[in-house]
């Protein structure tokens, strides 16, 4: 008999988070990216549970029906790890697979390099493993792409966050459609480089029809959870980006470190993010980490015990939701290359 997915609050590292949870066994942490929340991994959950596995989601912090700390500074990687490594300790685990979406990679790759004594394994979809001061920062993508780019966009206090709040529904459905493999204003991922004067959901499509992935209902959980925190829905997501210079001050004495834990990367062809090209033309972050491995892979120089790359053709930014079967699919062939035969 299935076990059911149950809702309920924790308090971790001095924040409450929400989690979702179902299931029983050794421990799976889904960690949802921007702007999404626990239900990102709703195909996920049933098929790891049924599995043998105990799989977690929350609200990561900031996020949906979680805390939103006041302080921008309270949002730093070292922060949203802490968050993690308290979890799975609240949790009455000692260990945990971590696999984390957009955003959420980062923090799965980070916890995996800096705790591998609490994360056994690690798998990112969209973002790959980048080294610690890896993350470029504002100052340079402002000088690269412009006032426009979206990362440098959303340093602005309170802009971002209003035209998110304005109509959280539209501008959910308008993100999640436009930067989907499924975007209708054109069959090749664009860059996010908003042009002056509009903002970012000024250059999605609007009122799109949406793909079979995703319903109004969909969009009705996302938007009931974020207007939760009225004006400030999106402001504690937005926090996020606006630490990445200082992420990148404070994981300097990490410089070097590698990810020594089992790992897996999975990554859509027509992902808006991993298809950034430099201003110079040269190759995509995408292009950059796909392959087959070997020495002179970047995914295997930072994670030696990369299992798979996983690319999926067709496939946006919105990896486990646009393509639920081939996501649980790799990541059920990760666990059972970490674990053997599903521990049932």
């Amino acid at each position: 008999m299935e076990s059911p997915l149950t809702h309920r609050f924790i308090d971790v590292n001095g924040v409450r988070l929400h989690i979702a949870e179902q299931g029983q066994g050794p421990l799976v942490l889904l960690l949802h990216g921007w702007p999404e929340s626990w239900y990102s991994w709703r195909h996920q959950f049933g098929a790891l549970a049924a599995a043998g596995y105990r799989v977690v989601a929350p609200d990561q912090r900031g996020y949906a029906r979680s805390e939103q700390p006041p302080d921008v500074a309270s949002y730093t990687l070292l922060h949203l790890v802490g968050d993690v490594i308290a979890l799975i300790e609240e949790l009455g685990e000692e260990q945990a697979v971590v696999v984390g979406h957009d955003w959420g990679a980062p923090v799965a790759w980070t916890a995996a390099m800096l705790r591998p004594d609490k994360v056994r394994a690690v798998a990112g979809l969209s973002i790959p493993p980048i080294l610690p001061g890896g993350l470029v920062p504002p100052s340079i993508t402002r000088a690269q792409y412009g006032e426009g780019f979206y990362q440098v966009y959303f340093q602005q206090p309170g802009v971002a966050d209003a035209e998110f709040a304005k109509d959280i529904p539209d501008a959910l459905r308008r993100l999640l459609v436009g930067a989907s493999g499924d975007n209708p204003l054109g069959s090749e991922p664009r860059p996010l480089v908003i042009p002056e004067g509009l903002g970012l959901l000024d250059t999605m499509p609007e009122s799109p029809a949406l793909p079979d992935w995703l319903t109004e209902e969909d969009i009705q959980v996302y938007a009931e959870d974020f207007a939760l925190h009225g004006e400030r829905a999106f402001t504690g997501a937005f926090n996020w980006y606006r630490n990445i210079e200082r992420n990148n001050e404070l994981l300097a004495p990490f410089r070097g470190r590698g990810i020594d834990v089992p790992a897996l990367y999975v990554v859509g062809d027509r992902d808006m993010v991993t298809s950034l090209r430099g201003p110079d033309g040269g190759p995509s972050l995408g292009e950059m980490f796909r392959g087959e491995g070997g020495s002179d892979n970047p995914l295997t120089a930072i994670a030696p015990q990369l299992h798979d790359l996983v690319v999926l053709p067709g496939c946006g930014h919105w990896t486990q939701q646009e393509r639920p079967a081939e996501v649980n699919a790799a990541l059920l062939d990760f666990l059972a290359h970490i674990d053997g035969p599903a521990p049932r």
